[in-house]
């Protein structure tokens, strides 16, 4: 185990140096096997894009800190997206860390299991919310991308199961995020004639929600309506902006849809107590 653990840490260092974007070298966030692990852990691997990995069989947490002075005692787990096939990390995730660093949120880039790993990255989602939650957070909350908001909304609406066995102490902790904000989510569409994702359910107690779509999106377009409606009907607290313009993967970039709806975000954040 320890020349496993070693050489990770060794891979990641030199993924660090290469990609010049790493803040700190991830941690694992399964000690020990990964549950249904396919492969053995390794280095992820990357895309010829240097900010998307292609592959993830030991998943990771990264983390980045507010300044002093700066910091809410919140935590965010941030979900990059990629189709659940490969990971936008650096535009979905470490820019996203950045951002919620900066309004005092400590945040944590999520490496989940890939490519075409749904459940596996669900039982990632869930050990993160406890692992971060352990830390004594007064509020633990996560944010996604495209496929990344879609595990994001599993996360919210199926947190009554028990998806992995007890790893140690933090499991003991309540996996069910504080809120969730899915930014021009995926896959929430997925029921007949395009109606709620059967698997979503979404209850009163359901997780508060932020949802940020555009009407162009040809790969997310139902989505933003769709749990918009099912969170109305059962009484879930959410808030919703569905834009005619934008498409889709634009993070944080660019002159428009990137740059909205960072500013609803923010407003958004300030209400939640």
């Amino acid at each position: 185990m320890k020349r496993i653990l070693m050489t990770l840490a060794t891979g990641f260092v030199a993924m660090s140096m290469m990609a010049q974007q790493y803040k700190t070298i991830p941690t694992e966030i399964w000690p020990r096997k990964v549950p249904g692990a396919q492969k053995a852990k390794a280095v992820p691997r990357l895309t010829d894009d240097p900010e998307h990995w292609a592959e993830v069989t030991s998943p990771t947490l990264e983390c980045f800190k507010p300044e002093a002075g700066k910091k809410n005692n919140r935590a965010v787990v941030v979900c990059p997206g990629g189709g659940y096939q490969i990971l936008a990390y650096v535009k979905e995730g470490q820019e996203i860390a950045q951002w919620l660093a900066g309004q005092g949120y400590t945040a944590y880039v999520l490496a989940y299991r890939i490519p075409g790993q749904r459940e596996g990255a669900l039982q990632d989602i869930y050990r993160s919310i406890r692992l971060v939650r352990s830390q004594g957070f007064e509020r633990v909350g996560c944010i996604g991308f495209s496929a990344g908001a879609d595990l994001c909304c599993r996360a919210s609406t199926q947190y009554d199961t028990q998806t992995y066995p007890e790893q140690d102490k933090a499991d003991k902790q309540v996996q069910r995020p504080d809120f969730a904000m899915l930014i021009y989510p995926a896959y929430l569409a997925n029921g007949e004639n395009k109606t709620l994702t059967p698997e979503l359910r979404v209850t009163k107690e359901t997780t508060p929600m932020f949802v940020f779509g555009t009407q162009d999106d040809v790969h997310s377009g139902p989505s933003t309506p769709t749990i918009l409606d099912a969170m109305q009907r059962a009484g879930a607290p959410i808030e919703a902006h569905f834009l005619v313009n934008g498409g889709h993967g634009y993070g944080m970039r660019g002159d428009g849809a990137g740059k909205i709806w960072p500013r609803l975000a923010e407003s958004w954040l300030k209400t939640l107590k």
